[in-house]
């Protein structure tokens, strides 16, 4: 095999890709990346490079074409735009290496903005700079489930001709309703929601809509891609990320469809994983960026999603519910929500915050009872369930925000916890975050200055006086829902976020768990299929998929902590906590309690690296590709 170090020539038209693509097994070569894309309609033939000896190495691209490393053992090559500098042949596979000038992890909202701010500052300034956007699903938009309540500050900014460019927006908010959920009833609350202007999306299109842009402007995406490690040089610089190797047995041999990872470097690297991103959250650790930052730690919810199809005569595009109270305690911060997107389809979820202390609390059936209640029931019977998924949420908010620059790159988005909180909205400031970013990294390359002045314009902009004005709200909740209630109210009306003090969060959601002994097993209700369901049925419906034969992705940093302290002390959280049934407590051949790990059904929501009681589990990367399937909607 061989190393090679690859640097695309900036001018040449065959950078525009859809997908590099080495290996993974929901790759099509023949589908674009993004599902609604036009057809490309290059006519460019293979591209034919490489030594006999290398015969199955195949790099293909979407857009139609084939890169095959199998006929020159020159040295270096520059045809086509392509440049191959520095090859050496040895016995063992390396990793290949692209150079970029700016690298960015992760397709969403954040990593594609930034992606685009970039490429408009390049033309408005007749610069041309390589920028490649890796994405962890099999296509972008493929693990991000569809219902948004979408404020398109940012978009406006970025792209302030969306409309005309066919952006999937269309349904503004209608109704605006906040109410108090009890067992039984529904009582109507002031609404401290300003959804005036805003506009119901199915994220998942919005996202692939944003993918197309930047693939127009020249920046290259790479889906199904999955970065296992972050690059330093010498000095502990970054300087960019590799992927994982592909085609590795679960007993960690190599298959016979074994491809070597890439190192994608970047002279700028950002990451825009998303929430508790798991190079992002290494990046703040390493670097110590939460303390450089505004100080506290992050605390999370996991959020809970359903997307139905109702009855016609049910169904009101752009009418927003948000609630609290039932089927949550008085103890447990959360609410719910529910959307009315296009085409008779509804959006429905449970938010619930991970510093819940009942060890016995299921997230997944307090969703369930959600359901159940007479407010909500009667406008999903007769429907159906279409989509099923779940993610964890940044809820620590402006106290939370680390330093988001470190040496040779920067943390954007959910990966640093832009969400706010009170609105439950997160898109458009992480879309900011990414554009300011997008500057910095700009002036870097091409005025020479610092990626410091990311972390000075954030603090300019309105994204910082947003969070600081909500910073109070969610450590309200500490207290409890009544207080929660009072403080909030008390900050929203009559301080305005003015207020002379900050409040601090409580314990790390890992943390809060008390032990079992301190309370009684809950008692669900069995599902009625109607419009509750057990875990399997909604697994089904979230797409999910994984290579069985894989390393597991799912590991413990000691395997005894399940057997001798979760168990005991805690009942096994970890089988509750779960909204996939990852973690199942088994009888061994003894009749002794053991965990079982089901990696295969993991959804990627991540809560159980964060709220597993002694931090002994640690969520890592599976094979690019896997995990949910969220289908466009």
């Amino acid at each position: 095999m061989f190393k090679s170090v690859i640097s695309f020539s900036s001018k040449s038209k065959s950078r525009k890709l859809e997908s590099i693509s080495l290996y993974y097994p929901h790759y099509n070569p023949q589908k674009p990346s993004f599902s609604s894309s036009k057809p490309n309609s290059s006519k460019q033939k293979p591209l034919d490079f490489t030594p006999s000896s290398l015969k199955g190495f195949n790099r293909s691209f979407s857009s139609g074409y084939h890169l095959n490393l199998t006929q020159y053992r020159g040295s270096s090559l520059n045809r086509n735009g392509f440049a191959f500098l520095g090859r050496k042949f040895s016995t063992e596979a390396a990793r290949e290496s692209i150079n970029y000038d700016v690298v960015i992890v992760g397709g969403g909202p954040a990593g594609l903005s930034a992606a685009i701010k970039l490429k408009q500052l390049c033309r408005e300034n007749d610069v041309d700079l390589s920028v490649c956007v890796v994405e962890k699903g099999a296509e972008v938009g493929a693990h991000i489930l569809s219902g948004n309540v979408f404020e398109p500050r940012a978009l406006n900014e970025l792209i302030p001709k969306w409309r005309e460019e066919e952006a999937p927006i269309s349904v503004r908010v209608s109704s605006d309703k906040f109410m108090l959920l009890t067992k039984k009833h529904a009582i109507s609350m002031p609404n401290p929601f300003d959804n005036k202007g805003n506009y119901v999306i199915s994220l998942s299109q919005f996202v692939r809509w944003l993918g197309q842009k930047a693939e127009e402007l020249g920046v290259e995406v790479y889906p199904g891609y999955i970065t296992i490690q972050v690059l330093f040089d010498e000095n502990d610089n970054v300087i960019g990320i590799a992927t994982n190797d592909m085609g590795i047995g679960k007993d960690g041999s190599k298959k016979d469809n074994y491809q070597p990872g890439v190192e994608l470097k970047g002279r700028v690297n950002l990451f825009a994983e998303g929430c508790r991103g798991s190079l992002s959250e290494k990046i703040i650790k390493k670097f110590d960026l939460r303390k450089k930052g505004q100080g506290q730690h992050q605390t999370y919810a996991l959020g809970i999603k359903e997307v139905w199809e109702i009855d016609a005569n049910k169904h009101k595009p752009g009418a927003v519910v948000h609630t609290l109270g039932w089927p949550l305690d008085y103890k447990t911060y959360g609410g719910s929500f529910l959307y009315h997107m296009q085409d008779r389809q509804v959006a429905i979820g449970l938010v619930c915050a991970l510093n819940y202390h009942n060890p016995f609390f299921n997230p997944y059936e307090e969703f369930q009872n959600l359901k159940r209640h007479p407010a909500i029931r009667p406008l999903l019977e007769n429907g159906t369930v279409i989509q099923y998924g779940a993610r964890t949420l940044n809820e620590g908010g402006f106290q939370s925000i680390p330093y988001p620059v470190f040496p040779g790159g920067a943390i954007l988005g959910c990966s640093a916890g832009f969400l706010n909180v009170p609105k439950i909205k997160g898109t458009h400031t992480a879309m900011k975050s990414g554009m300011l970013a997008a500057e910095s990294a700009f002036g870097v390359l091409h005025k020479g200055s610092n990626m410091k002045t990311y972390w000075e314009s954030l603090k300019n902009s309105w994204v910082w006086e947003e969070l600081r004005r909500a910073r109070n709200y969610r450590p309200a909740f500490e207290y409890g829902l009544l207080p929660g209630m009072a403080i909030s109210a008390l900050e929203h009306y009559l301080l305005k976020g003015r207020a002379p003090y900050t409040l601090k969060h409580g314990k790390s959601d890992h943390e809060a768990t008390h032990e079992a002994s301190q309370y009684t097993p809950i008692e669900y209700p069995k599902p009625d299929g109607i419009v509750s369901f057990d875990v399997p049925t909604s697994l089904y419906r979230s797409n999910t998929n994984h290579d069985h034969d894989q390393p597991p992705h799912l590991r413990l940093r000691d395997p005894k902590v399940p057997e001798l302290v979760n168990l005991p002390k805690y009942a096994g959280p970890e089988s509750r906590y779960c909204p996939a049934r990852v973690y199942e407590y088994v009888s061994d051949d003894n009749g002794q309690l053991k965990l079982q790990i089901n990696a295969q059904n993991c959804l990627h929501c991540k809560a159980c690296d964060i709220k597993d009681p002694k931090q002994n589990i640690e969520w890592t990367v599976p094979e690019g590709g896997g995990g949910p399937g969220y289908s466009v909607m």
